[in-house]
């Protein structure tokens, strides 16, 4: 942890150790670049879960599109085309395996995911700070990070002490701050805080983690085509298998993927709360575009900031008109509006208000947990995030024109 440290603006220039720098050029001087088919993935995938073939086939269209606009679009470097390869077959693995846990455990499927807390404004808005607050209550429970990277358990352990995924987590958490430092002062990754849901998701291979990651706009236009119901129905399973390993069921969830595609939500999760949380779009725009930028530089040496921007803000501003639309189809859902300055001001009166919606009480034992999760989680303990709208092409000007009816409908001010 570095509290005085500052993220860099040079986002054309990513972040390189120098020994990943010299096996790129090597690497790219002898062509060694990892084979990326669905082919190869789905060999590897199978061998990584112990299963002789793949139980649902769903996932090949949308793997397919996903390694054409690769191909066609991502320019990664050798390690960046690596990390990706392994990534698609963890993902693949994953899938297979909770689909093969669900089968052998039928029960797993009868519990299912009742009165889940679903925090799902735009990225950037305090999503990640409610959610580990609330999260710190220990009647709920989250989506742990080393659960999002291996949901079923090995064979030879479940999930008993010494657990092998532990550990591979935070491998991960240590590879990932090496290549790259300044992403841990734009949202921490540690292995046993909450995580995202979209990286279950992305078992199924249509979410919008690849869109943040690469420059894929091909598949990114293709996935906006997409019925999202399969994999939300997918999610369903993987919660329930993460659940029948380790309670309660009281799940807090969150992800602003959820903000593009509210009915499928809503349709897999009837009886959610779903929490909105909002903040000026030209902050987060901002600060999500520099988040974007730096994860992408993992996978690439070739990263536009302009590009980013432009992608980024046309895909938020979408995600703010598809929300609104669909919560107006859904006026018998339950949402609640938080906003990021009363959230911050004060957490416990925007918790209470959550939960008065959802129907739980904010107990006093709920109140101590909640406050010490805050004091131990302090915010910059890795460093300071800084960002500029300008940096990324965009006009604040401009777009307010297109925020105008989200701003005068949550009453959203410009900061």
């Amino acid at each position: 942890m570095n509290p005085e440290r500052t993220t860099s603006t040079d986002y054309r220039n990513p972040y390189r150790p120098t020994a990943l720098r010299l096996i790129n050029r090597l690497a790219d001087a002898l062509g060694l670049y990892p084979t990326l088919t669905a082919e190869a993935i789905e060999r590897a995938a199978l061998r990584r879960a112990h299963l002789p073939d793949a139980p649902d086939p769903a996932w090949r269209a949308p793997l397919n599109h996903l390694l054409a606009s690769v191909h066609a679009e991502a320019r990664l470097h050798p390690i960046g085309q690596l990390i990706l390869q392994q990534r698609l077959i963890g993902n693949l693995a994953n899938r297979f395996g909770v689909e093969a846990l669900a089968l052998t455990h039928p029960e797993i499927t009868a519990t299912p995911i009742q009165r889940p807390i679903i925090i799902a404004g735009l990225q950037r808005t305090g999503t990640t700070l409610l959610q580990r607050l609330i999260a710190a209550d220990p009647r709920f429970r989250a989506l742990l990070s080393w659960e999002a990277l291996n949901p079923a358990p090995r064979r030879s352990s479940l999930l008993r002490r010494g657990d092998p995924r532990v550990a591979e987590a935070r491998q991960a958490e240590r590879a990932l701050s090496y290549m790259a430092p300044d992403f841990f002062a734009i949202h921490p990754i540690e292995v046993n805080s909450p995580e995202e849901e979209v990286i279950l998701l992305d078992h199924t291979f249509l979410s919008t983690a690849s869109e943040a990651l690469l420059h894929v706009p091909t598949f990114a236009a293709w996935l906006e085509a997409q019925d999202q119901r399969p994999a939300y129905r997918y999610l369903t399973l993987a919660l329930q298998c993460i659940q029948w390993q380790r309670g309660p069921s009281q799940w807090v969830l969150k992800s602003p993927h959820h903000l593009e595609w509210l009915g499928a939500l809503l349709d897999t999760f009837p009886d959610a709360t779903v929490v909105w949380t909002h903040r000026d779009p030209l902050t987060t725009i901002a600060s999500f575009s520099s988040m974007i930028a730096h994860a992408r530089g993992v996978f690439s040496d070739h990263v536009d900031p302009h590009e980013v921007g432009a992608h980024w803000s046309r895909k938020i501003l979408r995600m703010l008109e598809r929300g609104m639309d669909a919560r107006d189809e859904h006026p018998g859902a339950r949402f609640i509006d938080i906003h990021y300055d009363d959230l911050v001001r004060d957490p416990l009166a925007a918790i209470a208000r959550v939960y008065e919606v959802a129907g739980f009480d904010l107990l006093a034992s709920s109140r101590r947990a909640i406050d010490a999760s805050r004091r131990r989680a302090p915010q910059h303990r890795y460093g300071r995030h800084v960002y500029r709208l300008g940096d990324f092409g965009l006009s604040a000007d401009a777009l307010d024109v297109e925020l105008r009816r989200y701003r005068e409908r949550f009453g959203v001010p410009r900061r």
